[in-house]
């Protein structure tokens, strides 16, 4: 009996021992992997946080320069200087994570370094108590590296491309269309349109073809990794400019609204170009070309129509959302509950890029679009406080994400494991991408000259062309694919265009003002196209402007660009009265069979207000200008303290 219980209590030990040492095992496996994983977070908040230091180093910079009045470096550059600091500092001082790595060796004729696999399942045997049992680990694919040591550098700061285009790039386009001046955006609309799609369609032509003569003149090994359509792709992307710096001292200065409007509009505008035009690229690339090598008119034109197919689709599907966000304003009362009513409004402008985006459409032409209606009819219908919230929150962030924008490429310039320095290629970029600048402006402001009035200066056209700063769209595009050596050499040239541009065009900015003698300290409705008496250099503050007893120089009506005005009249008789609560309603504007419809259509507070809606003299709500705002004011002129020769004509 007593042999027979030591040998149960032996067992007993014995299985507890098994037990405890599986256990062991397993609970060993668990902390390992928990300080591994303990390790990556902290590696991801000190990435986080480098960035967050680096964007308080710019804001208190700005503060210092603003208060000093320095203008000769704008936020955007000095955003790039730090980012260039600190990434030469994270290069070069040593790598403090472990990257476990294993050699797996693949024969499979199926997948090759053009197309590899999205996904990598590795079947590991583990041994434990039981046995050999199989466990299935699965990767997933990121990109092509050289050598361990860059892998680490490649963690330790940069960042999956699409975080880019799905998150960063929304509000800064959302803000561009939602922040817009479209009084006088509209004004210029022919001209802006001609240098935003015509324009930047020549320039990404000439680019491309001059990159690719450059190309076949360097080495072969360099000339080889190149096709016809890379270079082209390239000038698509570098023909996209982003002058934040030069709009930013022209706002202080009160540099002539028109000239204003020319940057800006075209700005805002050929970021769209750009996406879709590389994206129609691609497009001839990979679905159409037939593998022949030459050109293919069939393929050349399908292209073609997905250029303007994919523009004029994402720009419906931005513009119904903004009307759909304007009808749910205007038909509810969420306006009670300001907190809810700016919260549909930012999703509903966020989810029309991602509807976009979804549809194999281009969510940068849409949330442009849609900033663009949401400020236009929404904006109207919003409560005060909605107003002020979505005003501010999306300024906000289009300055942190801008400013993020250009730290990153900053960074990224050493710590991105897949950028290819070639002197030659990189020389040629920067010379063709001034070149196909030059023709976009110069011959379109000729051929807009010719039935404008008044006409661009040729000032003025010096600074458009200097206006041509690189940036956030153009890094974004370049750094979406950098598989292959021909694209990496774009990354590399298109973010030091990028940080040369910024830097020192930007910083250029009030020389080129004196240098060209453009008209600064203009009042809003002074355009200075055709007043060449103002003075240029230091003029006159704007305060000296304010003697005019606050009104507005009298303009005549054939000013606005002839689109602008059929639309404007169309927009003030039915889709201002459908979509917001203006005067006059639909049921004075459609005909007398329409009024059950219209008087559906019509909101209780239309119909309670008195007359229609006068919009304040400093708002810019309105897209159209008014009949009362052409009122003459020449006994208010005859007191000032200047003469102002106020411009009429025809504005293409």
């Amino acid at each position: 009996m007593l042999t027979k219980f030591f040998i149960t209590r032996l067992s007993v030990v014995f299985l507890y021992l098994i037990c405890y040492m599986s256990y062991s095992d397993g609970a060993a496996s668990d902390i390992q992997l928990d300080a591994k994983a303990q390790s990556t977070h902290r590696l991801d908040s000190l990435n986080f946080l480098s960035y967050t230091f680096l964007l308080i180093l710019t804001v208190l910079t700005i503060w210092l320069f603003k208060h000093h009045r320095v203008s000769f470096l704008h936020e955007t550059g000095l955003a790039v200087i730090y980012g260039l600091i600190v990434g030469a500092i994270i290069r070069y001082s040593g790598s403090s994570s472990q990257v476990l790595n294993m050699q797996v060796f693949v024969n499979d004729p199926q997948y090759n370094s053009t197309v590899p696999p999205d996904t990598l399942s590795l079947h590991f045997p583990i041994k434990d108590h039981i046995g050999i049992t199989n466990k299935t680990f699965q990767y997933i694919f990121r990109e092509e590296i050289v050598d361990l040591r860059e892998n680490e550098i490649d963690l330790k700061a940069t960042f999956d491309p699409e975080i880019f285009f799905n998150i960063i790039l929304p509000p800064i386009i959302f803000h561009a269309g939602y922040s817009l001046k479209r009084k006088y955006f509209f004004r210029n609309l022919g001209a802006i349109l001609t240098f935003a799609i015509i324009g930047t369609t020549v320039s990404s032509f000439v680019v491309g073809a001059l990159m690719y003569g450059c190309v076949q003149l360097m080495p072969a090994r360099l000339a080889s990794s190149f096709t016809f359509l890379d270079t082209l792709y390239f000038g698509a992307l570098i023909s996209s400019t982003d002058p934040l710096t030069i709009l930013a001292i022209f706002n202080d200065l009160n540099v002539d609204v028109n000239l204003y409007a020319l940057v800006f509009g075209e700005s805002v505008l050929n970021d769209a170009v750009a996406i879709v035009l590389s994206g129609s690229i691609q497009n001839y690339e990979n679905r159409y070309q037939s593998g022949t090598g030459g050109f293919e008119t069939k393929a050349f034109f399908k292209a073609a129509g997905d250029f303007f197919g994919i523009f004029m689709l994402s720009l419906l599907i931005g513009a119904v959302m903004g009307c759909v966000t304007a009808l749910m304003t205007k038909f509810t009362r969420v306006k009670d509950f300001p907190l809810l009513e700016s919260a549909l409004f930012v999703l509903m402008s966020y989810s029309t890029f991602l509807i976009a985006e979804a549809s194999e459409l281009t969510g940068v032409v849409s949330v442009l679009f849609c900033g663009i209606c949401q400020a236009h009819y929404t904006y109207n219908n919003l409560s005060e406080d909605s107003r002020h919230r979505t005003k501010q929150m999306f300024e906000l962030l289009n300055f942190l994400a801008e400013n993020f924008i250009f730290s990153y490429i900053g960074v990224s310039m050493f710590t991105f494991p897949k950028h290819h320095f070639d002197p030659l290629f990189i020389l040629a970029g920067f010379l063709c991408a001034a070149i196909g600048r030059a023709a976009n402006i110069y011959p379109l402001s000729f051929i807009l000259n010719l039935g404008r009035k008044p006409k661009i200066p040729l000032n003025f056209q010096h600074m458009l062309f200097f206006a041509g700063l690189r940036g956030a769209m153009s890094f974004a595009l370049a750094i979406r694919n950098t598989l292959s050596e021909a694209r990496q050499a774009m990354l590399t040239t298109t973010s030091l265009i990028v940080i040369i541009t910024v830097i020192i065009q930007g910083g250029a900015a009030m020389n080129l003002l004196n240098w060209f003698q453009i008209p600064v300290g203009v009042d809003d409705e002074t355009e200075a196209l055709s007043n060449q008496g103002i003075r240029s250099g230091n003029s006159t503050p704007r305060t000296e402007w304010n003697d005019i007893s606050g009104s507005e120089i009298p303009r005549q009506q054939n000013e606005k660009a002839f689109l602008a005005r059929i639309w404007g009249s169309f927009d003030s008789h039915y889709m201002k009265p459908l979509l917001t609560h203006s005067r006059p309603t639909l049921l004075e504007t459609l005909p007398v069979c329409c009024n059950p419809l219209a008087r559906i259509l019509t909101t209780t507070e239309q119909m309670t207000q008195e007359g229609t809606n006068i919009p304040a003299r400093d708002s810019d709500s309105d897209l159209c200008i008014e009949d009362n705002d052409f009122a003459s004011n020449e006994h208010l002129r005859s007191n000032s303290h200047r003469h102002i020769n106020s411009i009429s004509g025809h504005q293409v």
